[in-house]
């Protein structure tokens, strides 16, 4: 995992984030699918990003993704959507966010909002238990709808979750193959992913804002194996090089930008580096005075599964560890000491 850095000054601008083509993996020969996993490799080894085209989504998606994003933040009353504040679920904080309240740490001008699997109407069980929290617990909800201020919003994101969870299982076994290790061997957990439906609305900034030294969202790393993040409309993403210089990430309107995540890093022996990104303000004034939104999905695992570095890979520096030890750990430096569980 990399270590957080929000010097604003060291740029390397003539960085280009590689671009992968998955239709090569999906329907391409031996070749072409050699190529991708090589490519992806050393895209994902380099910075931990890369850009993902041909992968089968429609941009018309994303584009009425971002409405529907922007209307579940500024549609509902803030007394509505407190009703909903971020609590633990298993390994990951599920739920609503307010502003300047993403973390304990960085007082980060973005609304958030969480949603695991349980919030959407895929054809399972509903869950049951209690999150282990002290916030008010949804875990016992007969009905998705409950997760959602206005149930309306849950069929169409789960139009994105159908569109997106598919692509997990090409995407682990092409990593996977691009560190020499068997393609298939995550192929169970892939069938019914944990998975984390993150939506950010980063209000219009103001001159307050801009003068307060708060940031859109300041350095942090993603806490999972990969994440999947839509291309967003309006600038700002900025991901940290090995170099120590930042680098921004922009990507062409309807492709996917993949970053490895923690759990990954781990698991790699972090031959795949799981780096510090954040999101800037945009350097056009005009873009400043929109608001921004974005849809990261992140791939995550059971909380009882295990993290061990993979077979094949030399000199394990880590020892195996359940997923919600190391998660909950993890992220205790943006929830407080008392979110990490201890087995």
């Amino acid at each position: 995992m990399a270590s957080s850095a929000d010097d604003p000054d060291a740029f390397d601008e003539g960085f280009q984030l590689a671009t992968c083509d998955l239709s090569a993996y999906l329907r391409g020969d031996a070749t072409a699918k050699a190529a991708f996993v090589a490519d992806l490799h050393h895209a994902m080894a380099d910075i931990g990003f890369v850009i993902l085209t041909g992968h089968g989504v429609a941009p018309d998606l994303y584009r009425r993704a971002e409405q529907w994003v922007e209307d579940l933040f500024t549609t509902p009353s803030l007394g509505r959507k407190l009703e909903f504040r971020a609590a633990r679920h298993g390994a990951v904080s599920e739920g609503y966010f307010p502003v300047r309240e993403t973390s304990q740490i960085h007082p980060d001008m973005v609304e958030g909002w969480v949603f695991g699997r349980r919030a959407f109407d895929l054809g399972d069980t509903p869950a049951s238990g209690t999150t282990g929290s002290a916030a008010t617990d949804r875990a016992c909800s007969t009905s998705v709808a409950d997760f959602w201020p206005d149930p309306t919003f849950e069929p169409l994101f789960r139009e994105l979750i159908n569109a997106h969870v598919p692509l997990f299982a090409p995407i682990m076994s092409a990593i996977l193959e691009g560190l020499g290790c068997d393609p298939a061997h995550f192929a169970g957990r892939m069938q019914r992913p944990h998975f984390g439906q993150r939506l950010n609305w980063y209000p219009p900034i103001t001159d307050t804002d801009s003068t307060s030294g708060a940031g859109r969202l300041l350095g942090h790393e993603d806490i999972d194996l990969f994440t999947l993040l839509p291309a967003p409309t309006v600038e700002g993403l900025e991901a940290l090089h090995r170099n120590g210089k930042w680098v921004r990430l922009r990507a062409p309107e309807g492709s996917i930008i993949v970053n490895t995540g923690d759990y990954l890093a781990r698991i790699s022996n972090d031959i795949l580096p799981s780096t510090t990104h954040r999101v800037s303000p945009p350097a056009d004034p005009a873009d400043q005075a929109k608001g921004r939104v974005s849809f990261p999905l992140a791939a995550y695992l059971p909380p009882d599964d295990v993290l061990e570095v993979l077979p094949g890979i030399a000199n394990p520096k880590y020892e195996p560890i359940k997923v919600v030890t190391f998660h909950t750990a993890t992220t205790a430096k943006f929830y407080g000491d008392d979110y990490a569980v201890v087995e």
